[in-house]
């Protein structure tokens, strides 16, 4: 039986008369065959369909009518579709933005694009000539990957050693001046202990295993000043030159074209070469924040283990081409750092002064300078020096200096060590005589083995030791070592800037006591 809500919802839906008129049909007042109310329930449907129609655009109506209350409702469905969205996209960058950090992170963990501005941009060629780097003996390096694998340190570590910043507020080097005998003030530039490893890495491991002309004796293991001076004992002439700002004439570009010759790809050469330069800096203090400043280009500093290997290495075609010239010319020619050595048995004027033009030809058309104002002919007769030992008759010391020895060895044993000097004037007396001694020891055992036995019994007399023992050869210092070494001043780039000062006898630029 239809409840009273169901009659009354079909009625809304229709209306009473078709209700009815249905009713009336069901219940049997009409044969629906016979077609009697066809009619009038065409009209009722009719009527029925055009009150719903009416409905509806009354209710539209309606609703037109409530215009603000229409916008508002469009704005809220439009600012709820807007925020989905927004949430959508800052998810889906979160997302990526993650992915990205992580891909970044892997990266950098294993690769090296980036090292500064102009130059980076050989990073991504890692090419490498594998068969001449095996001839010569040198480890294939291809990339920074590769590189800090050989070198036992992570990625990040050799990407802070070899980055390039114009402006930092940290720095690599421990910048320091000492005075030169000629005046003025020498910058040195001491490693960091981090990058002075990576630097002694590349020289055990690359640099100390290119082959050498035979006419450079600085920083060559088995050579020594002793070496450089031997060849030019007993001749007619001497002449020495000096190469100007020896170091800072070997750029970032040389360096890197040294590196890239000797068969490592572009990426492995701008790491390398980037180990070994520096650019000179300004410190600068800015709101209590010290900053450093680039303000030229990069180049071998003074003071770092693997400069001397590089410009050894380096200076190679000029070392052939002064050879080659010193041959034809009836010369011998050594090379100690940036000191040039030649002697002949002619000491005619007209043709020391044709070598000297050939000779500075050659060092321009080679990117270097002579020193205009430090080029000595010696000719006998008179004290013949190279590298600061005399080679008129024998390679030894010179006697003037040898009895200031003497002398000062005297007034020790005299009167004790306070109050005496010898060499640099800050130092341990006691500690300068016997490294003077042993140099003597190793230039002329004759003269210096009774010099040894003074300098060990005032040590043992004032409770110093070590005591000083005889060598053979003269120690091969490196470019970091300290003084009173003489080796260890012709590393560094002062080696030109403190030549012999002149022909009146004083004390030339090697010659540290």
């Amino acid at each position: 039986m239809t409840s009273r809500a169901e009659i009354y919802a079909r009625i809304r839906e229709t209306s009473k008369q078709e209700y009815i008129l249905h009713e009336m049909i069901r219940l049997g007042f009409w044969d629906p065959e016979a077609g009697g109310p066809n009619s009038l329930q065409a009209e009722m449907k009719l009527q029925s369909d055009l009150r719903t129609e009416l409905r509806r655009l009354r209710e539209q109506q309606a609703r037109l009518r409530d215009e603000a209350a229409l916008l508002r409702e469009i704005r809220k469905q439009r600012m709820a579709e807007s925020r989905r969205k927004r949430e959508e996209t800052k998810a889906r960058r979160e997302a990526e933005r993650q992915q990205r950090a992580a891909a970044w992170a892997r990266k950098k963990a294993t690769e090296i694009t980036f090292v500064g501005a102009g130059v980076s941009g050989a990073l991504q060629k890692t090419t490498t000539e594998k068969a001449r780097l095996e001839a010569a003996g040198l480890p294939a390096l291809s990339d920074g990957a590769a590189i800090a694998r050989a070198m036992g340190i992570p990625v990040g570590e050799l990407r802070f050693l070899a980055f390039a910043r114009r402006v930092s507020q940290t720095t690599h080097y421990r910048r320091f001046s000492v005075p030169k005998k000629t005046g003025g003030e020498r910058i040195i530039s001491a490693p960091m202990p981090r990058l002075k490893t990576a630097q002694r890495w590349v020289l055990d491991n690359i640099l100390n295993k290119v082959e050498l002309h035979d006419a450079a004796h600085g920083f060559v293991p088995g050579r020594s000043i002793l070496s450089n001076a031997r060849p030019h004992v007993g001749r007619a002439v001497v002449v020495n030159l000096d190469l100007k700002d020896f170091f800072p004439t070997v750029g970032y570009p040389r360096v890197w074209g040294q590196f890239k010759a000797l068969g490592y790809s572009p990426a492995a050469a701008t790491i390398l070469a980037l180990i070994c330069t520096e650019p000179e800096v300004d410190e600068i203090e800015l709101d209590g924040r010290r900053w450093y400043v680039a303000h030229d280009a990069r180049s071998l500093p003074q003071g770092a283990p693997s400069s001397p290997a590089l410009t050894n290495i380096i200076c190679r075609r000029l070392d052939r081409a002064l050879s080659t010239l010193a041959g034809n010319s009836g010369f011998t020619y050594t090379r100690y750092a940036d000191d040039l050595t030649f002697s002949g048995d002619d000491a005619d004027s007209a043709a020391v002064g044709k070598l000297l033009r050939r000779v500075r030809y050659i060092v321009q058309r080679e990117g270097f300078a002579v020193h205009p104002d430090k080029t000595r002919v010696l000719r006998r007769g008179r004290r013949q020096e190279v590298t600061g030992l005399t080679v008129n008759d024998g390679v030894g010391v010179e006697r003037k200096t040898l009895r200031r020895f003497r002398a000062t060895l005297f007034q020790i044993e005299k009167d004790g060590p306070d109050g005496k000097t010898w060499g640099d004037p800050h130092a341990n007396v006691l500690a300068a005589i016997g490294g003077f001694a042993s140099f003597v020891y190793m230039v002329d055992p004759e003269k210096g083995g009774p010099l040894m036995k003074r300098v060990a019994a005032l040590h043992a007399t004032h409770g110093y030791g070590p005591t000083p023992k005889p060598a053979a050869a003269q120690p091969q210092p490196t470019a970091d070592s300290p003084a009173p070494q003489p080796e260890a001043a012709a590393a560094q780039d002062g080696a030109a800037d403190g030549a012999a000062e002149g022909e009146d006898g004083e004390n030339p630029w090697w010659k540290l006591w």
